[in-house]
């Protein structure tokens, strides 16, 4: 039997100051913005869609970056890297709270050792397009 897979978006978004924008979900602590594909939309649509709904920016996305696969969640990520387009930083039901970080603070809030490493991915430009099985 074949199982069902889930698409998400996700996305490093750096400011003017290479500051990376951050979230932090009520479950899983710190992260970078992102979430499911709905059926009907493109990844790319999703990302921003997605970063929008969870902090309040609207972003400009500059190029995708890779793919990391959740295997035993049947659970398939696209990673972008943007850059902030317009809105303000706001909390959402999926946020507790929202900003940007330099790097070395961000991975340092960021606990989750495989979202440290897709974080890594996406900033190790020479790498791209990426692939990451955990």
């Amino acid at each position: 039997m074949i199982g069902k897979h889930v698409i998400t978006a996700g996305a490093v978004i750096l400011n003017e100051e290479a500051q990376i924008l951050l979230k932090k979900d009520p479950k899983r602590g710190w992260e970078l913005p992102g979430g499911h594909v709905e059926q009907g939309e493109t990844i790319k649509a999703a990302v921003i869609r997605e970063v929008k709904e969870e902090t309040g920016i609207d972003i400009e996305v500059i190029k995708f970056c890779g793919v990391s696969e959740e295997v035993n969640q049947n659970i398939c990520n696209m990673w972008w890297l943007g850059k902030p387009a317009g809105g303000e930083l706001q909390t959402s039901q999926e946020s507790l709270e929202v900003g940007f970080f330099a790097v070395n603070k961000a991975l340092q809030l960021i606990e989750n050792d495989v979202f440290q490493k897709e974080l890594l991915a996406c900033l190790t430009e020479e790498k791209h397009p990426f692939y990451l099985s955990f």
